[in-house]
């Protein structure tokens, strides 16, 4: 081989080779046909090299799999024209839509415990794939205030009857020891400002209408009185015990799922909130007490599905006093799949000067299945496919639920087992990152917090697959395009080759059901990208144009 066909191989392993450059590839471990994780432990993890932005004209891409891919990155270069057209997707720069607040998950207290029974430096590793430069960069956490289902035991911060002065107030063992030390070591690990969200689950069982922090009660009382005061002082409390420990927040939600009886076990931590009673608590309570505070932290209401908008939105935010104390609007996404995303464009179209932020989800959920399936592609499509969806209906940002869960899905108190993209197994001092965890680093680690959605056009609808898209303008003038291809390979296709869907593609002379779709990218300064979403796989596109 001579000197040219050497420097060209080399060429070649570069842009194919995604840990050519100091990245390390995944360790893959097969939980059935395309079921993978990538196995990490005290010795070696999968990472990603900082992103470079390549020169003008040219572009990077990362592509994930159920083949196998996980942010795998190659090289190309624009064009002046396509070959076939085809589906082309245009960028239009000019049209610009809501700011990006960020991605991430949340450290409950089961997350920090499956973290903190992994070996120390199979800890950093965890860490670093969430939160540094060699993984997939979260800039969002949420914590829960006191207990949630995802703790080891029911607790509050001040279990002392009638303390309405709050003098007993006490950060518990798991703050202290657990998630306050794990923070400080992930902001450490960050090039970016961790954005750091809390949730109330459960007053203390002496404010609540049943006497307990388990099952379905009320703030005693009304708007106004002790019990509420004392409740608004009690989310002060818990951001100056933080800030002794140089923790601050962004933001608190005035309650977790103040609906959630409706979905939860009975003996589940909450209390009940209407949009009523919440919007009187914050106009009377918690607005002011936050006004009044040292703290500079926003206030974020209705922390509970989509199903209650534009309704929630309408009866908080309309009061002009509620909405002057609130910031944006939080979302879970667990009854998604029965309310369309028009509810948030809704939203959005009559509180502009308020964000959506997607606040909580999870896989796994009531299933009578697995609780945690072990290398499932589809629930990392489900991950994607919902960020997507809601991006391009105003939502700002999205966050998932648990860091990190044993192999159970828990622990959980109330044995409300879910799925993690990050899955602990503390007795061989591994833990495994699922396809939901690439999926999110599609997103996280390419669409930095002061992003804008920008324009995308498609030029025609795609019959036979299934291609959902997002592009964004950086901060930094980059570009950012992600493609989801949801289809599936025509063999898992339903049916086989012989399927109904399968031989009327073929006779319309469409592609053939769920394979490979073939597609250009338009950039007006630049040029094309001609390119392909394979099935059953997710791209992200980054360039500059100057």
């Amino acid at each position: 081989m001579g000197a040219v066909g050497v420097l060209g191989w080399w060429l070649l392993l570069l842009q194919v080779v995604p840990w050519a450059t100091g990245a390390r590839p995944c360790s893959p471990k097969h939980f059935g046909q395309d079921s993978i994780v990538c196995v990490c432990n005290a010795t070696y993890c999968d990472t990603l090299d900082p992103v470079a932005l390549p020169a003008p004209g040219a572009y990077i891409k990362y592509e994930s799999s159920k083949a196998g891919k996980r942010l795998e990155r190659s090289e190309g270069r624009f064009q002046r024209s396509l070959h076939a057209p085809g589906l082309l997707l245009t960028l239009n720069v000019s049209a610009r839509y809501q700011r990006i607040k960020g991605f991430g998950g949340s450290l409950s207290d089961s997350a920090a415990l499956n973290i903190l029974q992994l070996s120390r430096p199979a800890q950093d590793r965890l860490l670093r794939s969430y939160f540094s430069e060699s993984g997939i960069e979260y800039n969002l956490l949420r914590l829960p205030m006191a207990c949630s289902d995802f703790s080891t035991r029911p607790y509050s911060y001040d279990d002392v009857p009638q303390d309405f002065e709050l003098k007993h107030f006490r950060l518990a063992e798991e703050d202290l020891k657990m998630k306050i030390p794990l923070l400080h070591r992930a902001s450490a690990m960050s090039s970016r400002p961790l954005s750091l969200l809390a949730s109330p689950w459960t007053t203390p069982a002496w404010m609540k209408s049943n006497g307990d922090v388990r099952g379905k009660g009320i703030l005693k009382g009304q708007a106004g009185d002790k019990y509420h005061k004392t409740w608004a002082n009690y989310f002060i409390k818990f951001l100056d015990e933080y800030a002794k420990h140089n923790v601050t927040f962004w933001a608190v939600t005035a309650q977790n799922e103040p609906l959630a009886a409706l979905l939860t076990p009975p003996q589940f931590p909450t209390i009940a909130f209407t949009a009523v009673s919440q919007r009187d608590f914050v106009v009377h309570d918690l607005g002011p007490a936050l006004a009044r505070s040292a703290h500079r932290t926003r206030l974020i209401i209705m922390d509970d599905q989509r199903i209650h908008l534009p309704h929630w939105a309408k009866v908080v935010l309309g009061n002009a006093t509620a909405a002057r104390y609130s910031a944006g609007v939080g979302v879970h996404w667990y009854l998604d799949s029965i309310v369309p995303a028009s509810c948030l464009d809704a939203t959005h179209k009559l509180f502009p000067d308020h964000f959506l932020l997607y606040t909580e989800a999870c896989s796994g959920f009531l299933t009578f299945r697995f609780s945690v399936s072990l290398g499932c592609w589809e629930r990392g499509v489900h991950y994607s496919h919902s960020i997507l969806t809601v991006l391009n209906h105003f939502v700002a940002g999205w966050t998932d639920w648990n860091l990190a869960l044993d192999l159970k899905g828990g622990p959980n108190w109330v044995k409300n087992y879910v799925d993690s993209p990050v899955i602990v197994d503390s007795s061989k001092d591994v833990f495994y990152k699922q396809p939901m965890f690439y999926h999110l680093g599609h997103f996280s680690k390419f669409i930095p917090e002061g992003s804008q959605r920008v324009g995308l056009h498609s030029s025609r609808r795609c019959l036979t697959c299934q291609l959902q898209h997002v592009a964004a303008l950086r901060p930094d003038g980059a570009l950012v395009l992600v493609v989801l291809n949801k289809s599936v390979g025509a063999a898992q296709a339903r049916g086989g080759e012989g399927s109904s869907l399968v031989l009327l593609a073929q006779s319309l002379s469409l592609p053939r059901f769920g394979w490979d779709v073939p597609f250009g990218i338009r950039d007006p300064v630049l040029g094309f990208i001609e390119t392909v979403a394979p099935a059953n796989s997710i791209q992200t596109y980054l360039w500059r144009q100057q």
